[in-house]
Order: structure tokens, then C-alpha cells, then sequence
């Protein structure tokens, strides 16, 4: 492929899927370049996702970067950057908790050094780096900026920010009118976790513990176990997950996505581990990877490089809590999006029990073949989702390694696969550029040219007086040139236009060094960095933004800049965050949603069955208890928290 240097290859049905697109999607459209998005919580998974064919892979640095448990020195950022940008692939650095004012000084160094070491971009969601004195790397809006509608997605653009992540929640066609309303770059998540409440407007956490979500540290309220309740606190639905949603897929709507506007494609799971990102990396590309042959030119992948797989990507073996496309094809989807009896990895259905023979071995009819060391469950009589290791497979029975208690009947599942554990452990995947060679000699020297895609070319020379040689040398050139040792690179044909002259392999050596170097050269000297946007002059706030604590407005820089943009000249006091504000007030909105619990259960209050849940619903857990607001003509749910 002229626009990206990258093999697709075409496996199971979500693959085959891409390639039946309708060829009428890709008329009369502009090339336009996209990328996969991946996240990477150490610098090995990002050089493996980068390896598997992602365009771009975000990780957070030592601080501010929301995920407390996958932070990165600088000095390992810029080693993943220095791979990254052989591949014409992006690094970007997530900023994006909000940020103190005695933090300050201390994010502006840490962006100077980011800036310094090549990071492409950083991703965040305090608008005080829009103020600071900063170089000039480009900025992208997380998606805790809360970009609701085209009105604020404009705003951001004319803020100064370069890509936009648009919140989970929205549909195509509501992602069609962010297109419509912006001209950069629209960032969307396509797979993994999904938090229930719209992106950095969620305070649950905060008050409930005092552990913030947006600044890294979410306790994860939304998986918690509630009771239903009606308002004389009777129980309507005991001890489910009722917040929990499945996780995100949507491998069979980026053509859609792309129809949509959308141009990065992002996968989230900064904490999950190598084998995750590698094998949902792997099957996104090459779905893309077969969207873009058949654009006909319409899109174009960001990075280049061939990728050579080793295994074939299934999405069932990773991590997942259930599969939904959220609200991507409706405001009201049919069918459930939670997870509501575990929020744990219950994996796919194994083998059913026949017979229970002791605490520690049971009796199984298999539907798949099971190993030693596979993670298995069931769910238990209390509809506890209960997990044991698998230590020994004799034939249909099962001996495990702790007590379990299951009952015939009961299903097994396997959320670990020894077998497949040990393949992704193994190098999985191979990716370089091409490289054609053309070996030629003049009167006193020897050229060796080498070409690649993108159109880059190079030729060097030595000075060599080649002597005939006895025997013919074309098989040893080859392979004297061939062998590109640890670079990117890989000889895909070679041209070799001299006779059967004698070149020791020292000469040979030499030119294949100085080729290598020149080409990556060349490709170091074509990139690009993205810049900075600079900022609107006349930039003003949206009618339709009411600034509130849901801003998250948490030192004086932020104050300021929308102290200005509200008419004021700064000298107004902001709403604040929760985080650094008193709040005395006996309710509070906790959680905004457009995913709602009475459509989970059946009971919309759109529909004749919206009766059989009475009003108000509330839901405990703990000690603690919610009134849960349905706002119908808008589709939202809200979550209130009441204080005693």
C-alpha cells in the first residue's frame, strides 16, 4: 500500500467486515489521515503496542496523569518516544488530573522537560495549562473536559487545543455534528472499560471516600454492590452491581465511526498488562488496516511499517466484563449495557458440573479443552461470582487449588487460558520497514541505493576497485546485505547489477551501516510535530456553558481564565472543585449518566412497564444511600448523594 507500508491480514469475521463496506462511504471524500490510539503503562507495553501496529500510544509521566499506578520518568518516555518516531508513530502524555495551586510551577517544569524530550502531545483537562508559560507542544482536550455538545467542542478548538476527545455517550449522529462544528482531529474510545457517568463529572468517589477521580485516585464507586430501593427503603433488587456497566467493543462500527468524523481511534486501559493491550492492538489495526484498502485513498494510517503477527487476535481472551457499543447507534439502545451480577472478568463458558466430588475436585462436561493452571468461576448460590485456579485436568474431572462450592449444573467459566497466556508471552508480533536495494558499481566505486515507502530514497558509495571473482556472488551479497541486524528495517528485494566481482564482506558491511543510517535519517528529517494551536483572540464562552463546580476549577490560573471569558476580568470568584471548595449542602449531584437504571431493569418511564418501579428509586450500599433523578426529556439519569 503506497499510503502506509503495512500488511493486512484478514482473519475472522470483524476483519472480513471492514472489507464488505459499502464503497459509496468513501466518495467524494479528502484523503484524511487516522490513527489507533493505545494505552501503555510502562515503557515495555508501549514499545509492544507500538510493535502490533498502533499509530500512537499514550502513557502517563511521574505525575498528573490520572492513573496513579502507570507513571513514567521522563527518561522512559523519551526511549519510547525514540522508537515511537521510527515508525512515524506519535507519543502523547497524559496531564490531565486537575491541578493544585501549589502544583503549579511544578507541571509547567514537567511539560518544559516532556516538550524537550519529543513527546508529540499531552492530553488534559486543567485549563491552566492554556495560561502557563509553556513550550509549544500541542494540547489535546481529555475527555474530562466534559465536551458535551459541538457549542463546547468549538469552544476547546478555539481554547488552542488540537484533538478532542469526545465523551463516550455520544451516537454517530451526534458525532456527526461535533464534525461539523470543529475542524481538528476527533478522539473516541472504541474498547474497554466504560465509566458510568459522563467523563470528569464525577464527584462520587471524592465524597463518598475523599479519594478523587480526578486526580487519579477514582475508588471506583460504580462497582460497588446496591441495594434498589423505593423511598420507605424497601428493597426492590438486593445486592447487585447495579452502576456497573460491560465493557466497550466497537471493532464492527469504525467504518462507521470514520463516516462519523471521528480520526483517532482510541482503546483504553492504562492499567491493563502487556498481553491486553497487545492482543486488542492487534485486532483493531488490521480491522483498519482493512478500512483503508478499501477507501480507495479516502484514509490514510498515521504511522508506517509492516507488521508480521504471530497469532491471531481474539478479543474473548482478554479482559472483559461483558461486551456493549454503548450509545453509539441510539440515545435509547435496546438491550443491557451493565454488568449487574459482577464487575469482574467472568470470561466464556467452559464446561458445566456433573458432580461434585470433594471441596477441592469436581466433576465437568466440557465444551472446551481445559489445562493445568487455567483461571475458572462460577456463580455461587448467592450469585457471588467465586474464582479458582485449575491445578490439575484428569480427564472430565477438574482438581483445583482452594475450596469451592459449587452445585450441579452450575456453569464454569475461564477468565485465564493457560495456553493462550503462553502464546502471547512469546514475541507475537514483528514489525519494520521495507526496504528495496539496488547494488551497483562505477569505474572506482560501489553505490548501494535503497528505496521505501513514503517515496524516501537514499544512495551511498565507497571507494572499491572490485576484483573478478571465481565463482558466482550474487547469493552471498544477498546475504551479506540482507541482515539488518536490530534496526526497523528489512530487505524486501535487492537489485544487483554487478558482475561477478569479489567485494569482502567489510565493504559490503560498511554500506549496508551508512544505508541504514541515511535512510533513518531521511525519515527522521520528514517529521512533523504538531504545534500548539494558539487561541482564539476574541474567544468567549458558549451561552450554553454555565461555569459550576462541575468545571473543575481548581487553582487560581483556571479561576482566571474563565473569570475573563465570562465578562468579568478575573475578579469574580469561580465556582470551584469539590476538591478544593466546602460544600455543607445536604444533596449533591454525584454522577450525571445517560446510561438509566429503569431502562437496565425494564421499567422506563417512557414505556406502559416504567410502572412497575415505583418513584422515587434510591440505591444503598454501605451505609451510604443515593436518590436516583430521571430527567426523561433529556434521557439522564442523575445520582444525588444524601447527607445526614
Amino acid at each position: 500500500m503506497s499510503e502506509r507500508c503495512k500488511k493486512a491480514i484478514f482473519v475472522n469475521n470483524f476483519y472480513d467486515l471492514a472489507m464488505t463496506t459499502p464503497t459509496h462511504m468513501f466518495e467524494n471524500k479528502s484523503p484524511r489521515m487516522i490513527e489507533l490510539l493505545a494505552p501503555a503503562r510502562n515503557p515495555a507495553t508501549a514499545i509492544a503496542v507500538i510493535d502490533h501496529g498502533a499509530d500512537a500510544v499514550y502513557m502517563g509521566a511521574s505525575s498528573h496523569g490520572a492513573r496513579r499506578q502507570a507513571a513514567n520518568s521522563v527518561s522512559d518516555i523519551a526511549s519510547v518516544v525514540r522508537y515511537a518516531h521510527k515508525f512515524n508513530a506519535r507519543v502523547y502524555v497524559t496531564v490531565n488530573t486537575i491541578v493544585y495551586d501549589n502544583e503549579l510551577a511544578d507541571v509547567e517544569k514537567l511539560v518544559w522537560q516532556l516538550y524537550r524530550v519529543g513527546v508529540d502531545a499531552l492530553i488534559v483537562q486543567d485549563m491552566s495549562l492554556l495560561k502557563m508559560d509553556l513550550p509549544p507542544i500541542a494540547l489535546h482536550a481529555s475527555t474530562q473536559c466534559d465536551i458535551r455538545t459541538p457549542e463546547k467542542a468549538r469552544f476547546l478548538q478555539d481554547a488552542g487545543f488540537s484533538q478532542l476527545v469526545l465523551p463516550r455517550e455520544l451516537t454517530l449522529r451526534e458525532i456527526a455534528a461535533f464534525r461539523d462544528a470543529t475542524t481538528v482531529p476527533l478522539e473516541a474510545f472504541v474498547h474497554g472499560a466504560l465509566c458510568v457517568s459522563f467523563s470528569g463529572d464525577c464527584q462520587a468517589s471524592f465524597v463518598l471516600t475523599g479519594r478523587s477521580a480526578n486526580r487519579g485516585d477514582c475508588a471506583q464507586i460504580c462497582r460497588f454492590v446496591y441495594d434498589l430501593e423505593d423511598s420507605e427503603g424497601n428493597c426492590l433488587v438486593k445486592g447487585k452491581h447495579l452502576l456497573s456497566l460491560k465493557d466497550m467493543n466497537r471493532i464492527a462500527s469504525l467504518g462507521e465511526m470514520l463516516e462519523a468524523g471521528v480520526s483517532s481511534f482510541k482503546i483504553e486501559g492504562r492499567l491493563k498488562d502487556e498481553n491486553y493491550v497487545k492482543n486488542v492492538v492487534s485486532a483493531y489495526s488490521r480491522t483498519l488496516d482493512n478500512i483503508v484498502r478499501a477507501s480507495n485513498g479516502a484514509y490514510r494510517r498515521l504511522s508506517r511499517g509492516v507488521v508480521e503477527y504471530a497469532f491471531t487476535p481474539e478479543l474473548s481472551k482478554c479482559f472483559n466484563r461483558g461486551y456493549t457499543d454503548y450509545f453509539l447507534h441510539s440515545r435509547r439502545p435496546s438491550g443491557s449495557m451493565a454488568s449487574v451480577d459482577s464487575p469482574k472478568w467472568t470470561g466464556e463458558k467452559v464446561a458445566t458440573v456433573v458432580n461434585v466430588m470433594s471441596k477441592r475436585a469436581i466433576v465437568v462436561r466440557a465444551d472446551k479443552p481445559l489445562a493445568n493452571g487455567d483461571g475458572l468461576g462460577y456463580f455461587n448460590a448467592s450469585g457471588r461470582f467465586v474464582g479458582f485456579r485449575l491445578n490439575r485436568v484428569d480427564g472430565n474431572r477438574l482438581y483445583v487449588a482452594s475450596d469451592i462450592d459449587p452445585r450441579r449444573g452450575d456453569a464454569i467459566y475461564r477468565n485465564s487460558d493457560m495456553e493462550w497466556n503462553r502464546r502471547m508471552e512469546k514475541q507475537t508480533a514483528r514489525r519494520f520497514v521495507s526496504l528495496d536495494f539496488r547494488l551497483r558499481a562505477t569505474e572506482n566505486a560501489i553505490v548501494l541505493e535503497a528505496s521505501a515507502c513514503e517515496g524516501v530514497s537514499v544512495a551511498v558509495s565507497v571507494d572499491f576497485s572490485p576484483q573478478k571473482a571465481s565463482s558466482p556472488q550474487h547469493e552471498y551479497r544477498i546475504r551479506a546485505l540482507g541482515k539488518l541486524g536490530d534496526t526497523v528495517f528489512s530487505l524486501k528485494s535487492m537489485t544487483d547489477e554487478m558482475p561477478d566481482m569479489f567485494v569482502p564482506a567489510s565493504v559490503l558491511g560498511q554500506l549496508k551501516r551508512d544505508v541504514v543510517a541515511a535512510m533513518q535519517a531521511a525519515y527522521d528529517s520528514r517529521y512533523a510535530f504538531d504545534r500548539r494551536r494558539e487561541m482564539k483572540p476574541d474567544l468567549t464562552l458558549p451561552h450554553s456553558v454555565k461555569i459550576s463546580r462541575h468545571d473543575n476549577i481548581a487553582n487560581r490560573i483556571a479561576e482566571k481564565f474563565y473569570g475573563e471569558l465570562s465578562g468579568n476580568d478575573g475578579k469574580l470568584t469561580m465556582p470551584k472543585a469539590v476538591e478544593v471548595s466546602k460544600c455543607n449542602d445536604r444533596e449533591m449531584r454525584v454522577m450525571q449518566t445517560r446510561y438509566c437504571l429503569r431502562r437496565e431493569l425494564g421499567a422506563c418511564l417512557a414505556t406502559a412497564d416504567g410502572r412497575q418501579l415505583p418513584s422515587p428509586l434510591f440505591i444503598s450500599s454501605g451505609g451510604n444511600r443515593f436518590r436516583l433523578d430521571f430527567d426523561c426529556a433529556n434521557c439522564v439519569m442523575s445520582v444525588i448523594a444524601q447527607r445526614k
